[in-house]
């Protein structure tokens, strides 16, 4: 397997420790996506709760960004894996393509019968899809692939010029990318959007909670154009503050304002979620009663 020069000097060249410690710590630098993501990788990382639980919440907040009308749409997910976050968009009603470039991550989202379509594709090969159609993007942990020379090849800055330029045909004027992305280092983070706004885009970066270490997220949201219904306004990001409000808000309203919106973990949600289980297969679901979804009194 090939490893590009810049990765030999700025890892092979430090001590053992350090130079285990940072390639362990990100993925990318181990190998390529679609060797790295292997057949034991796809199933270990679909049924790790904890990482469930991550990407849920990460999708979610995407979502949130991508600021979508009530009505259903076409969602175009990057990177989309296993189908983790595909299974947020379809609880929030909208239609959803999935593109990704490891051929077992897809095989399991086929086997667990996820209610969008997936397609096997390189995102920096460009997206395969006709001008126009797609309402939104998300992606969860994926664009930070790009930044790497896998291949001979490969050279980062054509292969993000490709993507965006590609991605920016397929979606609708006005329509909104988030990409959710741990990038490595503020010039990884440049290239990206430079490239990204060279290709038609504009935008900014999203940071929520900042000041934290493990909590802070980083999220691209990129404008395709204008829409003169729906006017570009940068979306700011969440602090300690914002996220302890919420939770305190949380008991007192069953429905978000306006969106109609099932709230996650409320009686309906957990009979939707029941139900997709059923159709999907799963053989442990416990039957539907009066106590379901009640909230029960802790007296300790």
């Amino acid at each position: 397997m090939y490893i590009s020069r810049f990765i030999q000097k700025k890892y092979y060249n430090q001590a053992p420790l350090e130079r285990n410690r940072r390639i362990m710590s990100r993925p990318e630098h181990t190998a390529p996506p679609e060797v790295f993501y292997n057949e034991e990788e796809a199933k270990k990382y679909t049924s790790n709760t904890r990482m469930i639980e991550i990407q849920s919440r990460m999708c979610e907040r995407a979502l949130e960004l991508l600021n979508l009308p009530e009505e259903p749409c076409l969602l175009l997910d990057v990177g989309c894996g296993s189908g983790l976050s595909g299974s947020v968009i379809s609880e929030h009603g909208h239609m959803w393509i999935g593109m990704d470039i490891s051929q077992a991550m897809l095989n399991v989202a086929t086997e667990q019968e996820v209610e969008g379509d997936v397609l096997l594709s390189d995102m920096g090969c460009g997206v395969p899809l006709r001008p126009g159609t797609i309402d939104g993007v998300v992606s969860i942990s994926a664009l930070q692939w790009l930044c790497n020379s896998d291949k001979r090849s490969h050279n980062p800055r054509s292969r993000m010029m490709k993507f965006f330029r590609s991605l920016f045909a397929c979606l609708r004027r006005g329509a909104r990318a988030v990409f959710q992305l741990y990038p490595e280092t503020p010039k990884q983070m440049e290239l990206l959007t430079s490239s990204a706004f060279r290709c038609g885009f504009h935008g900014g970066l999203v940071v929520d909670y900042p000041n934290s270490t493990k909590a802070k997220k980083f999220y691209l949201c990129l404008f395709a154009g204008e829409d003169p219904n729906q006017p570009s306004v940068m979306p700011k990001g969440l602090n300690e503050e914002s996220q302890t409000n919420q939770v305190q808000n949380t008991g007192r309203r069953k429905y978000r304002k306006g969106k109609g919106k099932v709230v996650k973990k409320s009686r309906e949600w957990i009979l939707n979620k029941k139900e997709t289980q059923r159709k999907k297969g799963v053989k442990h679901v416990r039957p539907d009663s009066k106590y379901t979804g009640r909230k029960r009194n802790r007296f300790f």
